[in-house]
């Protein structure tokens, strides 16, 4: 199925994957979804920057109110593409070719599919879906609906976007993928003022005043992200069709192929299902220990900026982690242990160093910070400073969490790696959110201050439930490689 050109590039792809070493491979195919990552996150920051000109609390929150739909998006998103350009990776390590563009094709189609069904779904129950996700009042219900209907008509792309990124990324291909997110990330940062504003408004203190624009307010925020993810899908599959990368097909999808996208894809599901249910968890937690409705639009407010601020500080190490995956499917799936736990131990060093010197950095700067991004409000830009401080103490712990999961995953050890996946915003975060604010009440302190801490709390939970799980499998892994090298 697969032609002689593919696979005459996938044998060149393989052997460089095998035999070059692993650190100067993961940090050449890095630097492009470092970049990529970063500019990504960076317009999720610049539109929430944006919706801050407003000077509305609510609409700041609605933002974060949409996050959980985001998320879900997302999650069948990185479902169909995680798993099946994990099972591409490996197949590709094993010379399997046909298997590989079956996978291509399947993991993208079921994702648009997947994209579609949530569009019409989301658009037929709008004001309800808002209050289940955490609209606490009337003014954030509006904006939330505003916001949410762009999202959900952009969905099947969004879906089919995620899955050309990743398998693209998992083939070696991160230069193409890196065009097409930035591209429709910097047309999203491009577009948002001249669809929120109104001509002849100032921003920004005042500092800049609109020359024209739509005056969609929120809406046009979401207009603009729907209009840029459209866009970067376009540009995904040119530079699916123009890379050395498998070919999706119509005539390749089989219903077969979802076992398959299940096994590697099933930990993303968990992880970014319930980063969607941790954050209206979260939303209702405000709603149930905080009376005033002033006072719940600023804690949402500043719950958002702190999730868009944390998001941006880790992409970089997300990045980084996303060179290292191919590396370790194409070794893992051709039986060179030895190069996956090496190149894992170069980048949880790399990722800790990285993120000591990052959390420094955004401890010291965390109220500029968060007076930029989070609220409107002198009470919002309090709340999030303290809460960005209390998560930073332990970001560097992220290294080894994120890096675990995405090896567990990439090699196929679907159960460990949905455990990962699940710990930080599942089994840390939900049962930390609802019960630690109850705590600091119990010690004659306030509800509120539980809130900032569960984060915090949660992170550092996740990393004593994937530590032994990684240890484990290095493990694992080094002793089977001592085993085939003792039996050649």
């Amino acid at each position: 199925m697969a032609n002689a050109f593919a696979v005459t590039n996938a044998d060149k792809k393989r052997e460089m994957m095998l035999t070059q070493p692993v650190q100067r491979l993961i940090l050449r195919l890095a630097i492009p979804t470092v970049i990529s990552m970063l500019v990504t996150t960076f317009y999720n920051l610049a539109d929430t920057l944006f919706v801050r000109q407003m000077e509305n609390d609510s609409m700041v929150a609605a933002v974060g109110i949409v996050l959980p739909l985001m998320s879900i998006i997302q999650a069948f998103g990185f479902f169909c593409g995680h798993g099946s350009g994990n099972y591409i990776s490996r197949a590709l390590g094993r010379k399997d070719y046909n298997e590989a563009q079956k996978m291509a094709s399947s993991g993208f189609l079921y994702a648009f599919l997947f994209g579609a069904v949530i569009s019409i779904l989301g658009l037929l129950f709008l004001n309800p879906l808002a209050i289940v996700l955490g609209a606490k009042t009337d003014a954030t219900l509006a904006a939330t609906v505003d916001y949410m209907q762009w999202i959900l008509i952009a969905a099947p792309l969004m879906t089919g976007a995620i899955v050309i990124n990743n398998q693209l990324r998992m083939q070696g291909n991160a230069m193409f993928a890196m065009v097409g997110l930035t591209s429709g990330s910097i047309i999203n940062i491009v577009l948002d003022p001249f669809l929120i504003f109104s001509a002849g408004d100032r921003i920004f203190g005042g500092a800049v005043t609109m020359p024209f624009g739509a005056g969609l307010g929120v809406g046009g925020a979401a207009l603009a992200t729907a209009i840029s993810q459209s866009i970067s899908f376009i540009l995904l599959l040119i530079g699916m069709y123009r890379s050395d990368a498998i070919r999706i097909t119509l005539r390749a999808f089989t219903f077969s192929s979802f076992g398959g996208i299940l096994q590697g894809g099933l930990p993303s599901l968990a992880r970014q299902g319930l980063a969607s249910v941790a954050t209206t968890c979260l939303n209702h937690a405000v709603g149930l220990y905080i009376a005033d409705g002033v006072i719940i639009d600023a804690v949402q407010a500043a719950m958002t900026g702190v999730s868009k601020i944390t998001l941006f500080l880790s992409s970089a190490l997300i990045g980084f982690g996303q060179g290292f995956q191919p590396v370790c499917g194409f070794n893992y799936g051709a039986g060179r242990h030895d190069r996956v736990i090496e190149a894992y131990w170069f980048c949880v060093r790399v990722a800790f160093v990285f993120l000591c010197v990052l959390s420094v950095l955004g401890f010291v700067f965390a109220p500029p910070l968060t007076k930029a991004i989070a609220g409107s409000t002198t009470l919002s830009a309090e709340i999030a400073s303290f809460t960005l401080r209390s998560q930073l103490v332990v970001f560097p712990l992220m290294s080894w969490v994120i890096l675990c999961n995405m090896m567990l995953q990439n090699i196929g050890m679907t159960f460990r790696a949905t455990v990962v996946a699940m710990a930080r915003q599942g089994l840390a975060f939900i049962p930390t959110v609802f019960l630690l604010p109850l705590i600091t009440q119990a010690l004659d302190s306030n509800a509120l201050l539980g809130l900032q801490l569960s984060q915090m709390i949660a992170d550092i939970i996740a990393f004593f439930i994937s530590l032994p799980i990684g240890i484990f499998v290095l493990k694992e892994m080094k002793s089977a490689h001592k085993n085939s090298t003792e039996a050649v």
